[in-house]
């Protein structure tokens, strides 16, 4: 595991460690190299992915579908693909 941001060809890879069904959606750090994001929706039938996905467009500024998740469906761990931007905005963005 490298950095939390990483770049992918024209694309960059966002590490995540996902936490479900908190009071809010916001970041919250860094953990084990990954950005760690409470997500306000519970885990269930894809909501949290759907509220991680509308969080990282918002703060990113880019389209909900210049995001996907492409590991971790269904798991805490997470990796997001974004196109459109370059891994200085995505960290600029996240505050890291």
């Amino acid at each position: 595991m490298g950095d939390a941001v990483e770049q992918a060809g024209s694309d960059v890879i966002i590490n995540l460690k996902i936490v479900p069904g908190s009071s809010k959606t916001a970041i919250s750090g860094l953990l084990d190299g990954r950005l760690k994001i409470k997500i306000a929706a519970p885990p269930e039938k894809g909501k949290a992915n759907e509220c991680l996905i509308d969080f990282l467009a918002g703060r990113l500024g880019v389209k909900k579908n210049d995001l996907s998740v492409i590991s971790g469906q269904t798991s805490p761990v997470k990796q997001v693909r974004a196109c459109c931007v370059t891994v200085e905005k995505v960290r600029q963005k996240l505050g890291l």
